[in-house]
């Protein structure tokens, strides 16, 4: 009997608090979604950082024909520097595997990569430096190929492909955070629409219990008047 009435007060409340019940339904709604979205991008990106990190080379690329730093004023590398810098790489306890890309090789990925380009018509092969393609056990020690590797001869620029991942990562990171601000807060903002609400729907309720046992009217007035 008290649960039928229970429930009979509460279908009324919603009948005549139609209007404000469908806004408080789409608050949540909404809240939850964009909470979930958060936590989704968060989830995201720390799955991409952890794929794409995985990807990222080192590049050292060798002295070449146009190459102007000062560690190439000798002219273009030689074979016995080569060997050298391949072996050093290799002997890095921070290197797990050492590629090498002739000047061949690199037009060959030039053409393929921009074939579609007018600028491929105009490069030969003979512009396009040799390099050592590098993968670290941890991307995070490119530091530890950079300062063994920079100014020495032979060796044009040591390039660090997460350099350029960062800044990407890094507008990801802002979004990422934005998406969750705005849900917590979103969510929060419903929590403190529907907390009052509740405990207000609760005090009528159980003023009406003590009106149904005690059939007292000036009782449930005293009672929802505090």
């Amino acid at each position: 009997m008290r649960a039928r009435f229970i429930l009979s007060e509460v279908g009324i409340g919603l009948r005549r608090n139609l209007t404000m019940t469908f806004a408080v339904v789409i608050t949540v709604a909404i809240s939850l979604s964009l909470l979930g979205i958060g936590l989704l991008s968060n989830s995201q990106v720390r799955v991409m950082k952890d794929y794409w990190y995985d990807k990222i080379e080192v590049s050292v690329y060798l002295c070449g024909s146009l190459s102007d730093s000062p560690s190439c004023a000798g002219g273009v590398v030689t074979p016995e520097q080569r060997l050298e810098i391949q072996n050093d790489l290799e002997e890095l306890p921070v290197v797990e595997t050492v590629y090498y890309e002739s000047q061949s090789e690199a037009f060959e990925r030039f053409q393929e990569r921009f074939k579609d380009s007018a600028i491929s018509q105009n490069v030969t092969a003979n512009q396009l430096p040799e390099s050592f393609r590098v993968k670290l056990k941890d991307p995070t020690q490119f530091a530890v190929v950079q300062s063994a590797f920079s100014g020495r001869p032979g060796v044009d620029v040591v390039q660090d492909q997460r350099s350029i991942l960062e800044k990407f990562f890094r507008l990801l990171n802002v979004l990422r955070d934005g998406a969750l601000a705005i849900g917590f807060a979103s969510v929060l903002t419903a929590a403190l629409l529907i907390i009052p609400g509740m405990m207000f729907g609760w005090h009528l309720l159980t003023c009406s219990l003590l009106v149904w046992r005690s059939h007292r009217w000036p009782q449930f007035l005293l009672c929802a008047s505090t």
